[in-house]
């Protein structure tokens, strides 16, 4: 017997707005981007996460966050 399991993951945009700072590489402004993901599991969503993603503005470079 063949059992698959098909698993999933969908991101959403939440809300994008700009962010205090400026951009290491090219001094622009830097945007903040929340996005929220749903792991699902045969089309039954199971997990749930919400991420903030920073890029630049200028030269669309993702930016990292150290807290």
């Amino acid at each position: 017997m063949c059992l698959v399991i098909a698993c999933d993951e969908e991101e959403r945009v939440v809300g994008s707005y700009q962010a205090p700072g400026i951009c290491p590489f090219c001094g622009g402004p830097v945007i903040a981007t929340d996005v929220e993901s749903a792991w699902r599991l045969c089309f039954i969503p199971f997990f749930f996460r919400t991420k903030r993603k920073f890029h630049c503005a200028l030269c669309t470079r993702r930016l990292v966050s150290y807290p």
